[in-house]
């Protein structure tokens, strides 16, 4: 299946602005108010979106961040780890060293103790010794029913080990590279996801990103191919994170589009109107998250296809 009706989502305790992603996550801005209220606000606007999730049907399994360890970005566990329909979990190399911390053994516990099943953990992490990262869902977009990978490369997505994870899950990859504008230069993406998405039977993309005319028409002939439905936003929308969303799943298997409620008002009614034809769309405010952290809804949301025995 190419999506899932439960998701992992981690109440963040100690959320901020983290200054070891901010050298290549061009989203992130920093707000004049202190990072106590920050992560009060964060929390509020995690609990109203768990709350509208929940209220679909939505299987959302919680945990709490550790104090302690002081990991601004953990709101955000889809970049650290992904959980498979084989029974394998991946654990990813991380960019930035604070955010190594954000791997936790003791969320395979809880997702044991919910009846799910864990064969496998597959560890990349070690490619963090020689500076190669590859950072999950983010950095991998799956189309799990074609077998095939999209990958924006950056600093945060290295060519070989995105292929090396392709090779492990029998993935055809597509490979390419996506810029934004910042201060007047042409710079990488730090994440695909937050300029794709990609659904059952749609994808939404900013191809404005995509530079090189080979590559951008090699996506394109990917998503068609494969019966998908192209939605097209601009890269104004795409700085609005309307490229950040998630399909997913609830209550009797009805089908929506998540995002948040700043990607859905960037929206144009056509591009509302070709999303729906496939699936409801649901939003929340996420403004703060968004602004300190540079990642939304679906950076948020850790899907979990691990079998149930």
């Amino acid at each position: 299946m190419q999506i899932t009706n439960t998701i992992l989502m981690i109440r963040p305790v100690a959320f901020r602005m983290n200054e070891q992603t901010a050298v290549n996550n061009y989203f992130q801005e920093d707000i004049s108010i202190a990072n106590a209220d920050i992560n009060d606000k964060a929390q509020k606007e995690f609990d109203t979106f768990v709350t509208v999730l929940r209220n679909q049907g939505v299987n959302v399994i919680v945990v709490d961040d550790n104090k302690e360890q002081d990991t601004p970005d953990s709101i955000f566990p889809n970049n650290w780890v992904s959980f498979h329909s084989s029974g394998t979990v991946v654990v990813y190399p991380m960019f930035a060293e604070n955010r190594r911390k954000e791997r936790r053994e003791d969320v395979f516990e809880v997702l044991e103790s919910h009846g799910f099943e864990i064969n496998d953990i597959i560890d990349y992490t070690s490619a963090e010794e020689e500076g190669i990262f590859l950072e999950g869902t983010g950095s991998i977009l799956k189309d799990r029913v074609h077998q095939k990978a999209y990958c924006a490369l950056s600093e945060r997505a290295h060519e070989e080990l995105f292929i090396e994870f392709c090779e492990d899950f029998d993935c055809f990859p597509v490979i390419f590279t996506a810029n934004q504008t910042v201060n007047g230069e042409r710079k990488p993406i730090y994440h695909t996801n937050v300029m794709m998405a990609m659904a059952e039977t749609f994808a939404v993309i900013c191809l404005d990103t995509i530079d090189d005319k080979k590559e951008r028409k090699n996506v394109v002939e990917h998503l068609k191919k494969d019966g998908k439905e192209i939605i097209s936003i601009t890269e104004a929308q795409m700085h609005a994170f309307a490229g950040n969303m998630l399909q997913v799943y609830g209550a009797d298997e009805k089908r929506f589009m998540v995002m948040s409620s700043q990607a859905f008002k960037s929206l144009n009614d056509v591009q509302i109107k070709a999303i729906e034809n496939h699936c409801a769309i649901l939003h929340s405010p996420l403004d703060t998250i968004e602004t300190c952290g540079g990642g939304s809804a679906r950076c948020m949301m850790a899907e979990v296809f691990l079998p149930k025995p």
